[in-house]
């Protein structure tokens, strides 16, 4: 898998250039075929982790060749993502600072902003040398061990708090606080603004809901928001005085039930409702190596990276006629 995706990716390098990778790595379609193609199972959540894994080991050693580089990864490696950007940056001469920021953020949306019931596991960040990034990442609902994936491009962000995702795909839908949502942007701004507010009114708030009955119809749920655990955040929201519901979002500490308790108090007492639409929208050529629909066939599989590795060594020849007979892949791969 490693070898066939550093040639995959440098096929497509060499073809589309770095931010046409990119674009295609943010595709969940396109990334789901890339990892069927080298062989993981198409309906497993580890297709994702392991597609990843494959293309950040398959081109280790020439990233800066290729001018494209991965951090990041499953579990613990997710947390070395800032100081992984941090070396190719001091290495390349590439600014760190936007991109580490971009990272953080995203994980910090699809951890806090969008609360859909799945914990992010998996934070791979992919960037080239004009600092063009995309990001694959993965949540697991520990309930139904369904997963969900969500994929971000840099081109495509023009606000990281309003509808920011190239996508989000899952199996399964439900009841989503959706704080990104473009139907949240007056429950973002008055969120924003209730936390520049004194701690000791906003704990008399909280409490005073908890104190009230609500019909079941709605949408709201206090069952989780203790107010007193709220008190230290708050107090460090006070003293920030963030100025908008990114510069809130970035803060230290400030996590799901922060913004959760936040967005209550803009719905119930400012009347200004978050959204709650979950924004989840959405070929084997190997084999799979659970046997779906067959077992990988190494042979084919070696001789896959065979034709693929000669043709980038051709191409980087000025040989490319090999490369461009790759865009007909029934024609190079009959017979074989």
């Amino acid at each position: 898998m490693r070898l066939l995706a550093g040639e995959i990716t440098r096929a497509i390098v060499i073809e589309c250039g770095t931010a046409g990778f990119l674009e295609r790595i943010s595709e969940p379609t396109w990334f789901q075929a890339l990892g069927c193609v080298l062989g993981f199972d198409w309906h497993s959540s580890g297709l994702t982790t392991t597609t990843c894994g494959a293309i950040k080991e398959g081109i280790r050693g020439s990233e800066e060749e290729l001018g494209l580089f991965a951090a990041g990864g499953k579990g613990a490696a997710s947390r070395k993502t800032p100081a992984e950007i941090a070396v190719s940056g001091e290495r390349t001469g590439i600014d760190a600072g936007p991109l580490i920021y971009a990272s953080r953020t995203a994980a910090k949306v699809d951890s806090a902003a969008v609360q859909d019931g799945y914990q992010i596991y998996h934070h791979v960040f992919f960037f080239d040398a004009e600092s063009n990034w995309a990001v694959v990442q993965q949540g697991m609902n520990e309930r139904t061990r369904m997963a969900r994936r969500y994929h971000w491009l840099s081109k495509k962000v023009r606000d990281f708090v309003c509808e920011p995702h190239a996508a989000i795909c899952c199996d399964a839908r439900g009841r989503t606080l959706n704080l990104v949502d473009e139907a949240s942007e007056r429950a973002r701004e008055t969120s924003a603004e209730i936390a520049c507010q004194r701690p000791q009114k906003l704990l008399s708030e909280l409490t005073h809901l908890k104190n009230l009955t609500f019909p079941h119809r709605h949408e709201v749920e206090l069952s989780d928001i203790e107010p007193q655990r709220l008190k230290r955040i708050f107090l460090k929201t006070y003293e920030a005085q963030p100025e908008g519901f990114e510069a809130l979002l970035s803060l230290s500490g400030v996590g799901a039930k922060s913004l959760r308790a936040l967005s209550l108090i803009a719905e119930l007492i400012y009347g200004k409702p978050p959204s709650f639409d979950d924004p989840a929208r959405y070929s084997f050529a190997h084999g799979g190596k659970d046997g779906t629909p067959y077992p990988v066939d190494r042979a084919l599989y070696d001789r896959s990276i065979e034709i693929l590795g000669r043709a980038i060594r051709r191409a980087g020849l000025s040989q490319p006629q090999e490369l461009q007979t790759l865009k007909r892949l029934e024609w190079v791969f009959k017979g074989q």
